[in-house]
């Protein structure tokens, strides 16, 4: 797997999407969606993350810290070429979008979440869980494994058959069957940063947030809703698991995604021709769409 996934369309000197894999993820995760903005005429760029690119030995070891800095070297690379940037991603990859928002508001416009996972409340995860919250040892923690769910994150038989068989093909490190109790503790303390932080987000933001997420209840959504400092549309997926960009409704995340990133481009259009030193400020005062 390259570092990063880059994709180009016709817009690409104007609006660039930065979209971020989850944990124990890959570009892979987002593909479907990075190529219909790349049809629309969108830059995109969707990095591999610090420590996913091997072994799981690479994942016992590497911090939250490193995964935020591959998500910010991408979005390094749109702002150079970009007018407009907006971060998104799935699961704990939209927490560290959330974090670039916080920490660059300057350089991110708007910011698009799918499944964002604060913490872990879906049915799928293991009766341990609450136990392992009380752990805060690196060391401690990687005597855990966390298995995959039954269902990968994926409701419909179809796809989930046909992603599981494709990673099985590429080898065992393309299909773990756990992750590594280490990993889930530098989620957590990427939450809990993160969470400090929701009050300087004032960007609009969009959340695609499936009602039977089988690994981060809605209840992460709902709280992000409130707490954010910026207008926020909330969209509830009724027909998908966690892995709401290659499920079932993967058509209407991309299809709503589309709408927002062109809503945004539109304001800021807008604020720059009406008034273009205000536009950065203006931005984060554009109206969210009805749910």
């Amino acid at each position: 797997m390259q570092a990063s996934e880059r994709s180009s369309g016709a817009k690409s000197g104007r609006i660039g999407v930065l979209l971020v894999h989850g944990l124990c993820g890959s570009p892979r995760e987002i593909r479907f969606v990075a190529n219909g903005l790349t049809r629309n005429g969108y830059r995109v760029l969707c990095p591999l993350l610090a420590g996913h690119e091997g072994t799981e030995g690479d994942l016992r070891t590497a911090t939250w810290q490193d995964w935020y800095e591959s998500a910010e070297k991408g979005l390094e690379e749109l702002a150079a070429t970009c007018e407009t940037v907006i971060v998104g991603g799935l699961s704990t990859g939209a927490v560290l979008a959330l974090r670039l928002a916080a920490r660059h508001r300057d350089k991110v416009h708007a910011v698009a979440l799918y499944s964002p996972t604060l913490w872990l409340s879906g049915r799928q995860i293991p009766w341990y869980v609450p136990l392992f919250r009380l752990i805060d040892s690196k060391w401690l923690a990687n005597l855990f494994r966390f298995p995959v769910p039954i269902h990968v994150g994926i409701k419909d038989q179809r796809i989930r058959s046909f992603i599981m068989s494709a990673m099985a093909s590429e080898g065992a490190k393309a299909a773990p069957s756990a992750m590594p109790g280490g990993a889930v503790l530098e989620r957590r303390r990427l939450a809990r940063q993160v969470m400090k932080e929701l009050g300087a987000i004032t960007q609009p933001v969009l959340i695609l947030h499936a009602r039977e997420d089988d690994y981060a209840g809605l209840d992460n959504a709902a709280y992000l809703q409130r707490e954010l400092a910026g207008p926020v549309d909330l969209v509830v997926l009724e027909d998908s698991y966690h892995m709401v960009t290659v499920d079932r409704q993967r058509h209407v995340v991309l299809d709503r995604t589309l709408a927002f990133i062109s809503r945004i481009a539109g304001a800021v259009a807008e604020t720059v021709r009406t008034c273009p030193a205000a536009h950065l400020r203006a931005v984060g005062s554009v109206a969210p769409a009805a749910a």
